[in-house]
């Protein structure tokens, strides 16, 4: 029996989610007033992103509680639907994008930290908030993994959902540049524009590698797990 249940995780992952994004939206900062505010940033994204996800696994855990031993078949037709919702945004948004804001992030913070995160910011993000929104997220969806088994779409399917989501975020960052002649990232303001279509292409391709990432990592747990409870 696992030391803490999962139902009771999902829970304080949520709340710390909530947690996470009030302190964030609560912080005065001038990029908060600037044209489209903090949805132009993809670490605030991600954080809705988590928010709503583990919002949706706790949900499930309440239908299927108490939908349990009741036979009503329209209640298990709608349990289902919500678990089909939970395990797609798992595999489409909530792996590969929290995967991608955490190894970015770190990546370039590592490299150079003007370029993404400049030190200015720390006068107004405090260092457990920074890790809050680019360090755990990764650990929180790894648990969430381990836990529950989730049933991936087809591999066409949620390639083609997370190159929606990618391409999007991409023209959503140029279309606020051309608003507002300002990138959303620091670092791109120092590349040529040839280097900023390579750097798209490649955090597209980045994102699809990440969702089968987490396909093969899916199936590898709960392909040993049951294994493992065979051989017992």
């Amino acid at each position: 029996m696992a030391l803490v249940p999962c139902q009771v995780l999902r829970v304080a992952i949520l709340l710390s989610y909530c947690s996470i994004l009030c302190n964030y939206k609560a912080i005065e900062m001038p990029s908060h007033q600037t044209y489209g505010g903090s949805w132009k940033f993809l670490t605030f994204i991600d954080l809705v992103i988590q928010a709503v996800f583990f919002g949706i696994c706790v949900l499930t855990d309440l239908s299927s509680l108490l939908t349990r031993g009741s036979g009503n078949q329209e209640q298990e037709r709608q349990l289902k639907k919500l678990i089909s919702l939970r395990d797609w945004m798992l595999a489409v948004l909530a792996f590969p994008v929290g995967v991608f804001v955490v190894a970015v992030f770190w990546i370039i913070y590592a490299y150079d930290r003007e370029m993404i995160y400049p030190k200015l910011l720390d006068n107004f993000i405090p260092g457990w908030l920074n890790h809050g929104m680019h360090t755990t997220v990764l650990p929180f969806i790894l648990i969430e993994m381990r836990t529950s088994h989730h049933a991936y779409p087809s591999r066409s399917s949620g390639l083609a959902a997370i190159c929606t989501f990618s391409v999007g975020y991409i023209l959503w960052v140029c279309w606020i540049h051309h608003v507002t002649g300002m990138w959303v990232y620091p670092f791109l303001e120092h590349i040529g524009p040839g280097a900023r279509i390579v750097f798209f292409g490649s955090t597209t391709i980045l994102m699809n590698f990440l969702y089968l990432l987490g396909e093969v990592l899916n199936s590898y747990i709960w392909d040993t797990q049951r294994s493992n409870e065979k051989l017992k």
